[in-house]
């Protein structure tokens, strides 16, 4: 079972924590990672991209010049594809791009990741992360203390001065439990979790 300290955001120690070995302990199954990110990223393509193809274009009804005579070759419209202003062949459609992931391939793949950066510990679990205000400053000064460059915070909620505070900071980005995902977690060297936010993954993925 693998055991973490727990700081405040003073960076003062105040006790340690025993993570759930089936979540946080995980065997870390790599080729899992490329499923699930490229799953991610093809769910957000807007898939909006199109061209018209030939039947789609206006006009063209008419011959373009007559049949013969003219020493070039014959054409019935002018919106054929060889043809300028024509259609395209094979073009972009408006489609969507999404695929269908198995849950448990989706949740051993969460695991993984976490995991991973609690092997590597790059893992931090806060008793409680509170900003008075809405400051990015308050939450920069946080980072400045634990020497992070880039971050990812897991709350148990949406809290709007936490998330107000680090929207401008670079490489920071901070995730309600229910918004946890792979992606997220493997492009941030830091993540960090407040103990309710542990609580809530252990709720969601454990087993």
């Amino acid at each position: 079972m693998p055991t973490v300290d727990v700081y405040n955001t003073d960076r003062k120690q105040i006790g340690t924590l025993d993570l759930d070995t089936a979540v946080f302990g995980a065997e870390v199954k790599e080729h899992l990672f490329y499923t699930v990110v490229r799953q991610q990223m093809a769910n957000r393509r807007q898939g909006s991209h199109k061209t018209k193809g030939r039947s789609e274009i206006s006009g063209g009804g008419r011959k373009p010049f007559k049949q013969k005579g003219t020493g070039r070759a014959r054409q019935g419209t002018s919106r054929a594809p060889h043809m300028r202003g024509g259609g395209v062949v094979f073009g972009p459609v408006v489609r969507d791009h999404g695929f269908a992931v198995p849950k448990k391939v989706r949740r051993a793949a969460l695991c993984s990741a976490l995991s991973r950066r609690v092997e590597e510990s790059a893992f931090t679990v806060f008793d409680a992360f509170e900003l008075a205000e809405a400051k990015t400053k308050g939450f920069k000064a946080i980072m400045d203390r634990f020497e992070w460059d880039e971050l990812l915070l897991i709350v148990p909620e949406k809290d709007e001065t936490v998330m107000r505070s680090a929207r401008n900071l670079p490489n920071v980005k901070v995730l309600p439990v229910a918004g946890l995902n792979v992606y997220d977690i493997l492009d941030h060297k830091n993540v960090a979790a407040t103990s309710a936010a542990i609580a809530g993954i252990i709720a969601r993925l454990g087993s």
